[in-house]
């Protein structure tokens, strides 16, 4: 408990009032300083006096996509008979104070309040912990205690749909002269066996030289793999929601290839990510997840040579990026940019736009078959 900077206010002029109206002897004086301090006392009774809010507070998705709605919820019980209760709330989302406000509580009442969470960034926020104070008497002085659990929202980014792949594109091999038309399986993975794996698809190569039965992933090749590099370069990118709209993008094509059966690759220009994807587009979403701008850019080592689409931003070293995207049987920049025409460089179609929704619509209208 401690008193509000009103209530400070109010006990020194009561004090100076009531000391130099004895001082010089004008009762009247003396009598206003003593009420000004009695009034002091009572805040001070009214907060000691009154019955503790019983609180929870919960906090709903856990997980979120970014911008989707996350909502906390404080339940409070005012277990008192006789007076009402007066409180502020205020929350903590990523180190930030978040008022909340909370009605007057009547005497038996039971209340809840819901508040928005912010989910404009990616990533890991704590939430919390939520500070209560309970105010007395003409808000001379405050109680305050905290619900001191912490926890976690998962950000993640959105997910937007996009058509497909463009057709009539196979998969070719750095290095190969010819392009797999048909017929067969290719080898895109390996992974630890799981119960209930087919024994058959045993890479026995692997399993002899590890030790760990290691199991094959194949792809038809007459699906065309896409290859999704996202440029991680922090001056690649002149506002953070620039980047964050990179990564939807990004995640939002390797979900649709994914779903669409063909293989895809996922990386990053500063090398912190590489992942085949086949059945389960999860990894991929976990690694864009917890991702974050680098200060390094590295040449992207392209395997895959189908369809490659590079996510960049305005600041982007695009000479580079589209001298490695030329060498696919489609390639395509996506850059988060201020909108323009579609244009072409060589054989390498270049998408811009401002946001990641524009981007994907224009893939949708442009690429997409």
């Amino acid at each position: 408990m401690r008193l509000t900077a009103r209530g400070v206010g109010t006990l020194a002029l009561g004090a100076v009032l009531a000391g130099l109206g004895l001082w010089w002897r004008y009762p009247g004086v003396a009598a206003l300083g003593l009420a000004l301090v009695l009034l002091v006392v009572a805040g001070v009774v009214s907060v000691r006096t009154t019955v503790p809010v019983v609180a929870s507070r919960s906090v709903r998705p856990r997980t979120v996509q970014r911008l989707a709605g996350c909502t906390g919820r404080v339940e409070l019980v005012n277990p008192g008979k006789r007076f009402p209760v007066v409180l502020d709330a205020v929350d903590h989302v990523a180190g930030k104070p978040m008022p909340v406000d909370v009605p007057l509580l009547a005497p038996g009442e039971r209340t809840a309040v819901e508040y928005a969470i912010p989910t404009d960034r990616r990533g890991v926020l704590e939430v919390g912990p939520l500070t209560l104070r309970r105010r007395g008497f003409a808000g001379l002085a405050v109680a305050r205690s905290e619900l001191g659990e912490v926890l976690d929202v998962r950000v993640v980014p959105r997910v937007l749909p996009v058509r497909g792949l463009p057709g009539g594109v196979r998969r070719g091999h750095v290095g190969a002269d010819e392009r797999v038309e048909s017929g067969g399986t290719d080898l895109v993975g390996l992974r630890e066996y799981v119960a209930g794996d087919d024994l058959r698809r045993l890479h026995w190569a692997t399993t002899a030289r590890t030790g760990t039965l290691m199991i094959r992933e194949d792809a038809d090749p007459a699906l065309p793999h896409l290859a999704v590099v996202l440029d991680d370069n922090a001056a690649a990118y002149g506002d953070p929601v620039a980047f964050e709209d990179a990564v939807e993008v990004a995640a939002s094509l390797v979900g649709a290839a994914v779903e669409s059966g063909h293989p895809v690759r996922l990386l990053t220009s500063s090398g912190s990510v590489d992942v085949a994807v086949v059945d389960e587009p999860s990894l991929a979403f976990a690694a864009l997840a917890d991702l974050d701008v680098a200060d390094v850019a590295r040449p992207v080592g392209l395997r895959d040579l189908d369809v490659v689409a590079v996510v960049c931003g305005d600041s982007s070293d695009l000479p580079s990026l589209l001298l490695e995207v030329g060498r696919a049987a489609f390639g395509v920049v996506l850059a988060v940019a201020p909108e323009a025409p579609v244009s072409t460089v060589g054989a390498v179609l270049v998408l811009r736009a401002p946001k990641a929704d524009d981007l994907v619509a224009a893939w949708n209208t442009v690429v997409a078959r």
